[in-house]
């Protein structure tokens, strides 16, 4: 097989999937719906090979169940993978957008201060550094105006990632993916600019100083004022 086929079928496979995850997660094809990988096949004009795995891959996040002389059933929001990447982008792709970044901001309300607070004890001497490093890149990109720039973005990103890192608990590091959604889909959609931007930025460096100093009671109190002003973007938006 040709790479430029094979590149054709990533890409016909990854529309198909993203297609139908994203149709799911809007309500599109609501719970109890009984798909055929005939009709997929048609409507999408695809080979049964693409259906198939695309089908499978919605099986492996619950959104999804194949059973013989039934079909394909669309199964409820309850049995999904819903802190799964993929999950997580189709539902903020779809009407319940401000809902999805509501409860998953809550989430990093219940993970990230634990997390913080854990730092404060593990983290090595060269997290504690970068953790620094990150949030002075952080106040001096949002100084020059670039609080929505990928460069912040990525900043933003990687700070989180150290903090649960830094917890030494695998458990929580786990809770990156879901958190990393959530920070680019706000990022990418609203523009973080005046006082609600300003206030983040003091307390990404106010979390990443009690974390070098190992205070705890600062670590996870800073946390919650930084998630605190998150949550308080997010409700304005």
């Amino acid at each position: 097989m040709s790479h430029h086929l094979r590149v054709m079928q990533h890409d016909t496979h990854s529309y198909v999937l993203n297609s139908l995850g994203s149709r799911i997660a809007a309500g599109d094809l609501p719970e109890s719906t009984v798909l055929t990988l005939t009709g997929l096949e048609e409507e999408y004009q695809v080979s049964r090979t693409v259906i198939r795995e695309a089908v499978r891959v919605l099986e492996s996040h619950g959104m999804l169940v194949s059973r013989r002389r039934v079909g394909i059933t669309v199964q409820p929001i309850t049995s999904w993978d819903l802190l799964d990447g993929s999950v997580i982008q189709w539902r903020l792709a779809g009407p319940e957008r401000d809902r999805q970044l509501v409860e998953l901001t809550q989430l990093r309300a219940g993970v990230e201060p634990v997390a913080a607070r854990l730092a404060a004890e593990h983290a090595s001497p060269e997290q504690c550094e970068n953790l620094i490093k990150l949030a002075a890149m952080m106040r001096s990109l949002a100084e020059q105006g670039r609080g929505s720039s990928p460069e912040f973005l990525e900043a933003d990103i990687a700070f989180h990632t150290v903090v649960l890192e830094a917890s030494r608990s695998l458990l929580l590091a786990r809770m990156a993916g879901p958190i990393i959604e959530v920070i680019t889909s706000f990022a990418v959609v609203h523009l973080r600019t005046g006082a609600p931007l300003a206030r983040s930025v003091t307390a990404h460096a106010a979390l990443a100083h009690a974390i070098q100093s190992g205070d705890v009671e600062a670590a996870g109190e800073a946390c919650v004022v930084l998630l605190a002003h998150i949550s308080e973007e997010i409700t304005q938006h």
